[in-house]
C-alpha cells in the first residue's frame, strides 16, 4: 500500500494463536538499542503470546504463551508503563496481572467483580490506577497496591449498554470510555477520592450515531480520534493546555468526520507518535491517515 511517500509493507506473519486474536500491545519499556521490541498478543484461544523480535535477523519470535490462568477469549490486554506487568481482560469476567520475572511470566493477581466478559483494560500514565469495562455496562477504577495488590475504588455506571473500551489520557488521570450505547463518556476524580462522569460525547454534539468500537490520542493529549459502526472516524479537540489538571477540565469538541474510507464496522484505530492515524475495519482494510498542517 503506498499514499504519496508513504508505504506500508508486510514483514512477518506471526503464526501460533489456534483462534482470532483480538488485541495486541507494545511494551513501551522495549525497543531501545539494548532493549529489543516486545509486543504482546491475545486471542480466542484463551492464551497471550510474548513475542520479541530478533536484532541480528529482525524476526519475531514467541518467547511465551501465558494459558492455563483464563478460562475463555481473552478479549485485551495493556503493559504497565514500567513494562514489568501485563494485564489481561478476558470473556471469563476476570482481568489477570502477569509479572516478567527474569524473563518468566507469572500471575501474580487476578481482578474479579464484573458480572460477565470484560471488554478492556488500560493503565494510566503512572502505572498507579488500572481501568477495566465490561458488557455489564460499568467501568471499575483499580488502585495499585503493595505487594501486587489491586483495589477497587470506583464503579463508573454511566454506559447504559456494553463497554466496548476504556483508555487513559496519556498525561493525566482522566478516563475515557467508550460504549454500544454510541457514546463516549469523560470520567474524572472530583478532589476528594469521587469519579464522575465529566462529559458525554453523543450525536447531539456531532458524535456517533452507531456503537463506538475504540479511541485513540494524539502524543500531546489535545486530540482524540475514535472509531464506530458509522464507519466513520472522528476527529476531537480540546483547548492547548486545558488538560492540564483533572480539577479543571476543559470540554472536548468535535473538529471533522473522516467518512468513505471502510463500507463496514471500524474496529480499531490508533495514533502514532508521529502523528499518524490507522484505522482497521471489518472490510479486511487498513487506512492511514496524515493530518495536513
Amino acid at each position: 500500500m503506498e499514499d504519496g511517500n508513504m508505504e506500508l509493507k508486510e514483514i512477518q506473519t506471526l503464526e501460533g494463536h489456534s483462534d482470532r486474536v483480538w488485541s495486541l500491545a507494545w511494551n513501551p519499556a522495549t525497543g531501545t538499542s539494548n532493549n529489543p521490541p516486545v509486543l504482546a498478543s491475545c486471542s480466542g484461544d484463551k492464551t497471550v503470546r510474548i513475542w520479541e523480535q530478533t536484532p541480528s535477523n529482525g524476526l519475531w519470535n514467541c518467547k511465551a504463551v501465558l494459558d492455563e490462568t483464563h478460562t475463555r477469549t481473552v478479549r485485551s490486554c495493556a503493559w504497565s508503563p514500567c513494562g514489568k506487568f501485563l494485564a489481561t481482560s478476558s470473556f471469563d469476567a476476570t482481568t489477570a496481572i502477569w509479572e516478567n520475572i527474569g524473563g518468566d511470566f507469572e500471575c501474580v493477581s487476578t481482578l474479579e467483580g464484573h458480572e460477565n466478559e470484560v471488554k478492556s483494560v488500560s493503565w494510566n500514565a503512572s502505572g498507579s490506577l488500572l481501568a477495566t469495562c465490561s458488557r455489564d455496562k460499568t467501568v471499575w477504577i483499580w488502585e495499585v497496591m503493595p505487594g501486587n495488590e489491586f483495589e477497587c475504588v470506583s464503579v463508573l455506571q454511566g454506559h447504559t449498554q456494553d463497554v466496548k473500551m476504556v483508555k487513559w489520557h496519556p498525561t493525566m488521570d482522566v478516563l475515557f470510555s467508550c460504549s454500544y450505547d454510541n457514546t463516549v463518556k469523560v470520567w474524572a476524580e472530583d478532589g476528594t477520592g469521587d469519579w464522575h462522569c465529566a462529559q458525554t460525547l453523543g450525536e447531539s454534539n456531532n458524535g456517533h450515531s452507531s456503537t463506538v468500537w475504540a479511541l485513540a490520542f494524539n502524543a500531546e493529549g489535545n486530540r482524540m480520534v475514535t472509531c464506530s459502526d458509522d464507519l466513520t472516524l472522528k476527529i476531537w479537540k480540546t483547548d492547548d493546555g486545558g488538560m492540564e489538571s483533572s480539577n479543571d477540565l476543559a470540554s472536548w469538541h468535535h473538529l471533522c468526520t473522516l467518512s468513505g474510507y471502510h463500507d463496514r464496522t471500524i474496529f480499531s484505530v490508533h495514533w502514532s507518535r508521529e502523528g499518524i492515524i490507522a484505522s482497521g475495519a471489518a472490510d479486511d482494510a487498513l487506512r492511514v491517515f496524515r493530518g495536513e498542517q
